[in-house]
């Protein structure tokens, strides 16, 4: 309800099916943003995360 800035119960009831459908779109594109940020950082070199065994 705070977050779509509904002041009631009802009002969040009425509009909840939208709000679902938004949310996962913004989940999905917040997906894509960690796995691109994943793809960009600099691998660790050496055994074990940065050791040079």
């Amino acid at each position: 309800m705070t977050r779509l800035g509904q002041s009631s119960t009802r009002a969040a009831l009425i509009y909840q099916h939208g709000s679902r459908k938004r949310e996962r779109e913004i989940a999905n594109g917040i997906d894509v943003m960690i796995v691109d940020a994943l793809k960009r950082r600099p691998r660790p070199k050496g055994h074990a995360g940065g050791t040079d065994g």
